[in-house]
């Protein structure tokens, strides 16, 4: 008989309930624990009464409940250094130790990494100081991206397409607008081509690929407006955009960055995600986080086909096989619905209505994000990205069709959401 293993499972968005859909798919899942978790989340677990955020609070109450494995899905508690104080109590823990979430946590760590690494991407330079990068920026005089070198919830990277908007954007780092995050700022040359996220799975010596997929960060359709935390999603991506060579070239990447932390006497366990650009020359760079995205996760995970309890295991023991993960042929597509005014100010506290319709639909997953259960039950919006409406298909376009039929079903005040997830796939 298969040891049921009791696992809390940190975090509160569509990417944690995505993992605990996942989670609780295996054999081996006995008890299921969330913290702070959201509306959809605490339909399938308990909520445990801690803060996510406090490597001692989360490693005591592990310890007392005699959990077995935690599971850190954002990026804040690893930074913290939670599975640092979670593996310290002899618990597995599925993330990076806190050194190597510097990989997130800290822009011009991971760059200083990847020039060592060798590894293609944007030219840069990271200041203090507010004068010498607003010298820089005008010495440069054309396209740059400003990013503060901290944790900024997604929002801390400026796209600046003139000397005015790099100055601005440094004025919003050092005027305190993403708080300790841009104390330090990196200036880096702007890369130019389609963006592609490819997730790995690693144990800080074998290095496992996951599905690739594309994410869409502008607010509003044909990639307009402001930056946000993805409005939506879909994977595997097409040859056409994401070439063999292409594909072979990111896992290399993935794997000498791996590499060269062991080297460097830091063991990289947990899910490492690259953000690239495929430039002309190749694919570069764009950024490392130190955990799944979101909301990558919620098309990568609906098509793997493996026991994620025993793969998260794997990864804290040393002891991962990619021959314990494989993917179905089918594609997934997922549409953020959002709040009204999101990435800036929105109200919450809406009714959301018509979740178990659109769930009924044929390969349809609906993933809460910005949720919560009010003390009359209903289910009310909570957050920017409310939910992310997920449809698998034998195509592409009928995976589309799915998802977009789901959301016409799904009404909450306010709601919005981009009609062009995936077109660039067609």
């Amino acid at each position: 008989m298969t040891k049921k293993l009791d696992i809390l499972l940190l975090g509160a968005g569509g990417r944690e309930h995505a993992l605990l859909k996942k989670l609780a798919e295996s054999p081996q899942a006995g008890r299921l624990y969330v913290t702070p978790g959201n509306g959809g989340m605490l339909q399938l677990a308990q909520r445990a009464p801690i803060s996510q955020d406090s490597p001692s609070e989360v490693a005591t109450w592990a310890a007392e409940n005699n959990i077995d494995m935690v599971v850190v899905g954002p990026e804040a508690p690893l930074v913290e250094g939670v599975a640092d104080a979670v593996r310290a109590r002899g618990i597995a823990c599925f993330g990076p130790n806190a050194r190597a979430a510097q990989m997130e946590g800290s822009k011009e760590f991971a760059k200083q990494v990847m020039a060592r690494a060798g590894v293609p991407t944007a030219s840069y330079r990271s200041f203090k100081d507010r004068a010498a990068a607003e010298e820089y920026v005008r010495a440069i005089a054309g396209p740059c991206v400003v990013k503060a070198d901290g944790l900024a919830a997604g929002k801390g990277v400026i796209v600046a397409g003139s000397t005015e908007e790099a100055l601005d954007g440094v004025a919003q780092c050092f005027d305190g607008a993403f708080g300790e995050a841009g104390k330090t700022i990196v200036v880096e040359e702007m890369l130019v081509g389609p963006e592609c996220s490819l997730l790995a799975l690693t144990d800080g010596t074998t290095v496992v690929p996951l599905a690739t997929s594309q994410d869409h960060k502008r607010a509003y359709d044909g990639d307009e407006g402001p930056n946000t935390g993805g409005m939506g999603v879909y994977s595997p991506v097409p040859e056409h955009l994401v070439s063999r060579e292409d594909l072979v070239t990111m896992v290399d990447v993935m794997e000498r960055v791996v590499a060269q932390l062991k080297s460097e006497g830091i063991t990289y366990s947990g899910c490492l995600y690259g953000g690239f650009m495929l430039t002309e020359q190749g694919p570069k760079v764009l950024e490392f986080n130190a955990r799944f995205g979101d909301p990558e996760t919620q098309v990568v995970l609906p098509r793997m086909h493996a026991d994620l309890v025993e793969v998260f295991l794997a990864c804290d023991k040393g002891t991962l096989d990619a021959a314990s993960i494989a993917w179905d042929d089918d594609w997934a597509v997922s549409v953020v619905l959002a709040s009204a005014g999101y990435p800036g100010a929105y109200e919450s506290g809406k009714v959301i209505q018509g979740i178990d319709e659109a769930s009924a639909q044929p390969g349809v997953t609906v993933y809460h994000a910005g949720t919560s259960i009010a003390d009359d039950g209903s289910l009310r919006t909570a957050g920017g990205r409310v939910l992310d409406v997920t449809a698998v298909a034998p195509t592409f376009v009928e995976a589309r069709e799915r998802a977009y039929a789901a959301c016409e079903l799904i009404d909450f005040e306010g709601k919005q959401f981009r009609t062009d997830i995936g077109a660039r796939a067609l």
